[in-house]
């Protein structure tokens, strides 16, 4: 009998954990519960899960404090975050500091549970997570997230910012079929006045840039319908 994958569930919310903890459990997971970053950090120091589902903001110790603490003790479980923050700046920072994924509360349970199998899926064990990455690399495409140059064929390459942010978020989530909707949230933040044909014009822009087929694609394939997918393998360094 396969092994169920082991999730922390971390928030002070009973109303959180009450209902969340027995829908993962029927969605096969084995589920453990903290109720802050604090315990949520004596509870890995006894056993380790396979993946962390976290609130941000908790008394004793927050969130991104839990996220800072794990990380910088080289620990690079997948981690996903649950914010109440909109803002896109602060949903980029907890990424940086090591986060695999984040979800705004409220959302749907199904949502949380795709989100954590695509972590799990691209999650490479002990090594540092692609959203952690300082620099990213695939066949033909390079990404200096700190420098924020794209290098295509060996040759720099000049995008505009949201189309960078796009293919940012995309690089980061490789082999993922992530909705427009998705990334409307991601690049231009859930209250910004812009509907989802903005995602297909960078796309488009992206695509032209990057002499990707859209009949056959290198880089960016689109699921008709659904959203996009990037397809080529990413490697991360820090």
């Amino acid at each position: 009998m396969e092994e169920r994958v082991h999730v922390l569930l971390v928030d002070d919310e009973p109303a959180i954990t009450d209902n969340l903890a027995p829908f993962l459990t029927r969605a096969g997971f084995k589920v453990s519960i903290a109720c802050d970053g604090q315990q949520a950090l004596d509870l890995l120091a006894s056993g380790q899960p396979d993946l962390i589902v976290m609130d941000v903001l908790m008394p004793r110790l927050d969130g991104r404090e839990t996220l800072r603490r794990i990380r910088q003790s080289g620990d690079w479980i997948p981690i996903i975050l649950l914010t109440q923050v909109g803002e896109s700046t602060e949903r980029a920072m907890a990424l940086e500091e090591g986060a695999d994924d984040y979800l705004n509360k409220p959302f749907d349970p199904q949502e949380l549970t795709a989100r954590m199998k695509a972590v799990l899926r691209r999650v490479r064990p002990g090594m540092l997570p692609l959203a952690s990455a300082s620099i990213l690399t695939c066949p033909g495409l390079s990404l200096d997230r700190r420098a924020r140059r794209v290098t295509a064929a060996g040759d720099e390459i000049t995008l505009t910012p949201r189309a960078l942010h796009l293919l940012e978020y995309l690089m980061t989530h490789p082999d993922e079929l992530v909705s427009r909707d998705r990334l409307l949230d991601v690049v231009w933040g859930w209250d910004y006045p812009v509907g989802t044909r903005a995602v297909d014009t960078r796309i488009a822009e992206l695509r032209r840039v990057l002499k990707d087929d859209v009949a056959n694609p290198r880089f960016i394939e689109t699921v008709p319908g659904m959203g996009y997918r990037f397809v080529a393998a990413v490697e991360g360094k820090a």
